[in-house]
């Protein structure tokens, strides 16, 4: 039998990532050291490890069905390929920067400057579009001291918090775009049924992560008010308590909302709200 094959990354915390999402979708793997493949337990499945930036063209070039990596290596790459699933996880944006005290307020003042980056394709084509002519320094290490070392005047590069940028006295003049942790797929996989069980495993860890279970007692006359503060994916679960005139609600929220919502209900009347994270899911 054919085995799928999953490109992940070899090393870094994108492999940690990685490597947590594939196991908790249950697709059990060990990898021995310094070895380039390992074998799923359960299913015809074969993780590849390889460097990040190769996962793309490997997975367009069918070296691999399905590979997890940054979407701007995949927009930087320039292949062809389905995107399965946003994970959920490396968010980022890939930004233009000057020094703080550089003059210039838009892109078309930039003209002859010299810019560094890692990314000359993604970079090229947003420079093209804004008019403006430059000379790329392509890199491809950090570049965030490129302006320092007196290498480059520009630097188009990924930010996440903006630290880096404050601690090399940088400023953003111009998002080029927004990227993440994706999963992709090459056109023709080995099993295209098995990809699909694949994605639709990793879908459920990673709206499991998003969401915690909520749970709750609310006097019934209050509850179209509660319901208002927790619709829940599709409907609450209500159940009726010995007490006739109160009743017991279990509903999903989002992780990032169950703090205020709590507080929300809290303030309506209700009583003994838990919350309890949800591991893996099916919606």
């Amino acid at each position: 039998m054919t085995s799928l094959r999953i490109g992940v990354p070899s090393k870094g915390r994108l492999a940690e990532v990685a490597s947590e999402l594939l196991h908790e979708a249950g697709l059990s793997f060990r990898r021995q050291e310094r070895s380039l493949f390992a074998r799923c337990r359960e299913m015809p499945i074969d993780i590849t490890f390889l460097r990040t930036d190769d996962i793309p063209v490997l997975c367009a070039e069918g070296a691999i069905d399905l590979g997890i990596t940054g979407s701007d290596l995949v927009a930087e790459s320039g292949v062809d390929l389905a995107a399965r699933l946003s994970l959920g996880v490396g968010r980022c944006r890939l930004s233009l920067c000057v020094p703080e005290d550089h003059p210039a307020t838009k892109i078309s003042q930039l003209a002859g400057a010299r810019v560094a980056t890692s990314f000359p394709n993604l970079t090229r084509r947003f420079l093209e579009r804004e008019g403006a002519d430059v000379h790329l320094v392509n890199l491809t290490g950090s570049v965030e001291i490129m302006i320092a070392l007196g290498v480059a005047d520009v630097i188009v590069d990924l930010i996440e918090t903006g630290s880096t940028l404050a601690a090399n006295r940088l400023r953003v003049l111009a998002d080029i775009d927004n990227f993440e942790t994706v999963l992709v797929q090459n056109h023709q996989p080995r099993d295209s049924e098995l990809a699909d069980r694949v994605v639709r495993r990793l879908e459920g860890v990673v709206i499991a992560r998003s969401y915690s279970l909520l749970e709750y007692n609310v006097p019934r006359a209050k509850l179209p008010e509660a319901e208002k503060i927790t619709p829940g994916f599709n409907s609450p679960t209500v159940s009726a308590l010995e007490d006739r005139d109160w009743c017991a609600v279990r509903v999903m929220v989002r992780r990032s909302e169950v703090i205020s919502v709590m507080e929300r209900l809290e303030a309506l009347g209700a009583s003994a709200i838990l919350e309890t994270a949800i591991s893996n899911c099916r919606l």
